[in-house]
């Protein structure tokens, strides 16, 4: 397995991500084990989940099922780097949700009592609450961090500027900041290259991409159940037919499968720490375990770009 750097941290992670969101929803807590175990063999050692993930299983469902895990095997912790999120409304009342510092504090000690864990290496926020000053954010980061229960800090669906902004606030108090952000990038959907990749690359924030495979759209002409069967994927699929013909044709050329070479593609971006992955089967998760070692050269990056045009960087693609 690749480890790379978590942003400008001294941490290093595995180059594949292991994201748990079909735990307890789409997968079952046996498979999950397996999933996890196997992933742990094969060197990954950065998982991410969120407290709101569970599905129809109940918010909180997929952390206790990796708290379960990791208290399986108590050597387990010592290599796994836990990563979990905070935002998103774990009940209906009103202040069980969002980041003020209220939230932050109870949602930290909820998940470390499913998690079964004394310290969460990475606490995300979720989205961006734009009700809750950014002081009181860092307020309420810097008492977990001072408590132990949290060692780094970090983003998901923030925009550029949510970025920039989030770290000078951190610089200007000698804290460290915000170390990653995990945004939605994929070769359909490349506007994080306009701000966010261009933020990130700037404060040294890694970027760890959400939905590398676009929902399926990248994964080839899969039957596999699942999101790749909806209505939605099946529409985008016929909409953008040439664009994927002509990819999985190049894939074929290199005798790689579709959701390799794009899962690779982003691997071979500046300010790209890791990518998630979202297996919900071993097998699944065995036949993305080369990627890493996967080595696009130039004139195959090029034959993409031609394919999936870049958006461009910021401000370079609309201010001269």
């Amino acid at each position: 397995m690749q480890y790379r750097q978590l942003g400008r941290s001294g941490l290093k992670v595995s180059a594949l991500c292991l994201g748990t969101m079909n735990f307890g929803s789409r997968t079952s807590p046996e498979e999950s084990f397996a999933i996890l175990s196997s992933a742990a063999e094969a060197g990954i050692n950065f998982i991410d989940t969120a407290d709101q993930y569970g599905g129809d299983a109940g918010v909180g469902t997929t952390e206790t099922i990796l708290g379960q895990w990791l208290a399986q095997d108590p050597s387990r912790r010592h290599n796994a780097v836990i990563a979990t999120k905070v935002h998103e409304p774990m009940s209906e009342a009103v202040n069980d949700r969002g980041l003020s510092a209220r939230h932050i504090q109870k949602a930290c000690e909820a998940s470390l009592r499913r998690l079964q864990i004394e310290n969460i290496d990475l606490y995300q926020m979720h989205h961006i609450d734009r009700s809750t000053p950014i002081d009181e954010i860092w307020q309420a980061m810097d008492r977990l961090y001072q408590q132990g229960k949290i060692t780094y800090v970090g983003s998901s669906n923030f925009p550029g500027w949510a970025i920039a902004q989030a770290n000078e606030r951190a610089l200007n108090q000698q804290r460290m900041g915000l170390v990653c952000e995990q945004g939605l990038y994929n070769l359909i959907e490349r506007r994080a290259e306009l701000e966010v990749l261009p933020a990130c690359q700037q404060y040294g924030v890694g970027l760890i991409p959400w939905s590398p495979l676009a929902g399926g759209l990248l994964a080839g002409g899969s039957n596999a159940p699942g999101r790749r069967q909806s209505d939605a994927v099946q529409e985008a699929r016929r909409t953008r037919a040439e664009q994927l013909q002509g990819f999985e044709a190049l894939c074929a050329d290199l005798g790689e499968t579709p959701s390799n070479v794009a899962l690779a593609w982003l691997l071979h971006q500046p300010g790209v720490t890791a990518t998630i992955i979202g297996p919900g089967t071993v097998d699944q998760l065995t036949n993305t375990l080369s990627v890493p070692d996967l080595m696009l050269n130039a004139e195959t990056l090029d034959n993409i770009d031609n394919i999936f045009p870049p958006c461009g960087a910021a401000p370079e693609a609309y201010a001269w």
